[in-house]
C-alpha cells in the first residue's frame, strides 16, 4: 500500500516540475515561479517569455499557480485600498459593483 502512495506522490511531484532552469541552476522551476514569470510576460505582452514559462511546469500546475497569484494580488490590493476582495476583483475586471 505504501508503495502505491509513494508512486502517486512521485507523479504529483513530477507534474509540478518539468525542466531545470536555463541559467545553469540545477534546481527545477516551481509552479509559483512559472506563474510569476508567465503573468509578468503576459502583462508586458512578451509572448515568447510567456511560452517559455508555460513549458516549465504542467498546464495544470501553471493554472494553479496563476490562480494563487491572482488570489494573493486581489487580497493585497483590497487591503491596500481598504475595500473588499470582491469589490477589487469586480473593478479589475470592469464589472459593475454587486
Amino acid at each position: 500500500m505504501w508503495n502505491k502512495v509513494r508512486k502517486a506522490g512521485g507523479r504529483v511531484a513530477d507534474a509540478l516540475r518539468s525542466e531545470t532552469k536555463s541559467d545553469g541552476d540545477k534546481r527545477p522551476h516551481n509552479l509559483f515561479e512559472a506563474a510569476a514569470v508567465y503573468v509578468t510576460a503576459c502583462a508586458e505582452d512578451d509572448q515568447e517569455r510567456a511560452d517559455e514559462a508555460a513549458g516549465w511546469v504542467s498546464p495544470e500546475a501553471l493554472s494553479f499557480g496563476v490562480n494563487e497569484l491572482a488570489c494573493r494580488a486581489v487580497i493585497a490590493l483590497a487591503r491596500e485600498r481598504g475595500e473588499s476582495p470582491g469589490t477589487v476583483a469586480r473593478e479589475l475586471l470592469g464589472l459593475p459593483t454587486a
